[in-house]
């Protein structure tokens, strides 16, 4: 995984945690659920770019 990638998808997450904090705090419903399809979303791109390292770890295996 790229560490931009990383980085990336961590701060997608934190924003996730801090708009769905702000939205039970406030009773925003809909800021409530933007945080949590935002954590969503960064969870599933984190997933992909460690089956895409595990993909490559297994080709780099067969080469030796």
């Amino acid at each position: 995984m790229g560490t931009e990638d990383k980085a990336a998808n961590t701060f997608k997450d934190a924003k996730g945690k801090v708009k769905e904090t702000t939205g039970k705090a406030t009773d925003n419903e809909r800021l409530e659920g933007e945080g949590k399809a935002d954590q969503a979303e960064a969870s599933i791109k984190d997933t992909v770019e460690n089956l895409k390292d595990a993909a490559g770890n297994v080709k780099d295996a067969f080469k030796k």
